[in-house]
């Protein structure tokens, strides 16, 4: 019994860290389906293996915006959608009050 209790505080702490495990798997899926987090599954080419071949190819500024200007932007959007049914709403009470 003493050897059980002796291992208690190692258990605890095990437990600890899955549990602190499974909070970040989950909270990572999570902002990646917010659009927050950028997928890191990119698929790697081989490209020419000769030894002129060391410089990297063009970049690319035509592609899409990444994914947390999107949210911020949809984010704006939204809260001036907010903004301007509240001016709205207050413009349709002040009428039916006078």
């Amino acid at each position: 019994m003493r050897i059980v209790h002796r291992q208690g505080g190692w258990v605890g702490l095990i437990v600890l860290l899955v549990a602190l495990v499974i909070v970040a798997v989950l909270s990572q899926t999570l902002l990646k389906r917010m659009g927050l987090l950028q997928d890191d599954r990119t698929t790697v080419r081989a490209g020419t293996r000769a030894p002129g071949a060391i410089a990297p190819g063009p970049i690319d500024a035509t592609g899409a915006a990444p994914a947390p200007i999107n949210a911020l932007e949809r984010a704006r959007g939204l809260e001036s959608s907010v903004q301007q049914q509240s001016q709205d709403m207050t413009q349709r009470i002040d009428a039916q009050t006078k």
